[in-house]
């Protein structure tokens, strides 16, 4: 529906202006059909955009009374400019761009670069692409990677110069408004001001490039190693463009090193759930709510050297429970029963019991230790656990 009324609103909003005089509103109607007639295939041809900046980037008309309008029609349909288009008009073409026509649009002039680059038309990219992996912690990252990045600005030209990106950009333009100098006079610092560091245009560029690092959690780690299976481990994570998939560095186990994985897809990584460094114990705030059925994740590693690990696993009855819900008084226990069904009954790793009064670490150096325990409410996480379920039952 909304397709629909696209060219209508853009119609409008041209006839809008009644100071122009028959002649010129006609042909500007005319070039405004082109720029539709071109967005409208824009899904099938991305190079559109570029076409069109090239052809249309003369200066704008300028202030001019109606009559001379009219006496010069013939010379405004060469000079005519994307920017003589509406302001609303010209936002709303910008907005169904992807980050790659924008930046090619931000190459063309500075009016086009300031409107291009802000925060406005790329923080709908950041929250569409990037919202599913891009939680809290990943934001405190990038402060701090801004931080320590804030007076190299070659980083940002190291940015554009790799990934996907490159291959529109080669196409029309050199980008020139990318290549900061430190000593290009009053240029760069223009250039400075439009391109904060901070940006959110920039934060992008960083992801996609895979020259930033953040904090994330991998489901099923090391390739879904059977030691790993229906667990969640927070590491350090970056995408690589040419195979849309994401490689991982894992914090040191005890004397083992930095444990790396590439390839990773998508449905494998999450934002953290809980503010919880992994060395950390988990305040658990769930506890007196539990009942036999519940979903949980409960935080487990195999020595005190070692960081937690997340994993999931079912709310159990008490060996002494029936499982008769009328009968049942598992939830008043002292003792919350977990359960592992990944894992054969009668295995060392199938259950465990909790104390629900004064839960702290528990464990010992062969069945490892346990942690913080977290109650799952989303059904949405509940069904990408059942998603990473082993095909076979583990011992």
């Amino acid at each position: 529906m909304t397709r629909k009324r696209f060219p209508t609103y853009f119609i409008v909003t041209l006839l809008h202006n009644n100071n122009l005089p028959l002649p010129f509103l006609a042909f500007k109607l005319s070039f405004l059909h082109q720029v539709l007639l071109s967005l409208k295939t824009f899904s099938n041809n991305h190079v559109w955009i570029g076409l069109l900046c090239q052809i249309h980037t003369r200066m704008s008309l300028g202030k001019k009374n109606s009559s001379s309008r009219v006496e010069n029609v013939e010379e405004s349909k060469e000079e005519l400019s994307l920017l003589d288009l509406p302001e609303l008009t010209l936002e709303c073409i910008l907005e169904k761009l992807p980050p790659s026509s924008l930046c090619q649009m931000a190459g063309v002039c500075h009016s086009l670069r300031d409107k291009c680059v802000s925060d406005y038309f790329w923080e709908r990219h950041m929250k569409k692409k990037w919202d599913g992996v891009i939680g809290h912690a990943a934001y405190r990252e990038w402060k701090w990677y801004v931080a320590s990045k804030r007076e190299d600005v070659k980083d940002f030209k190291h940015a554009t110069q790799r990934g996907f990106l490159m291959s529109y950009f080669s196409i029309l333009w050199p980008f020139q408004w990318m290549k900061l100098k430190v000593d290009d006079g009053i240029d760069s610092c223009k250039m400075r001001s439009s391109l904060v560091v901070d940006s959110v245009m920039k934060w992008y560029l960083a992801i996609e490039t895979g020259s930033f690092w953040f904090p994330a959690q991998v489901y099923n780690r090391e390739n879904g190693h059977v030691g790993f299976m229906l667990s969640c481990y927070d590491a350090k994570v970056s995408y690589d463009s040419q195979t849309n998939t994401f490689q991982a560095k894992y914090p040191a186990h005890g004397r083992r090193g930095d444990a790396r994985e590439c390839g990773i897809p998508w449905k494998r990584l999450r934002t953290p759930p809980v503010d919880t460094c992994s060395h950390d114990l988990h305040i658990s705030d769930c506890l007196d709510d539990l009942h036999p059925g519940d979903h949980i994740e409960i935080q487990w590693r195999k020595n005190k050297e070692y960081p937690y690990g997340w994993w999931y696993g079912v709310v159990g009855h008490l060996e002494s429970c029936d499982g008769n819900e009328n009968h049942c008084r598992c939830h008043i226990s002292e003792t919350v029963v977990v359960e592992f069904k990944h894992y054969t009954p009668g295995s060392r790793w199938r259950q465990t019991g909790i104390n629900r009064k004064d839960h702290r670490e528990e464990g010992n150096e062969v069945d490892g230790f346990y942690g913080g325990i977290r109650k799952i409410e989303s059904e949405n996480e509940i069904s990408i656990w059942k998603l990473m379920w082993p095909s076979d039952v583990l011992d």
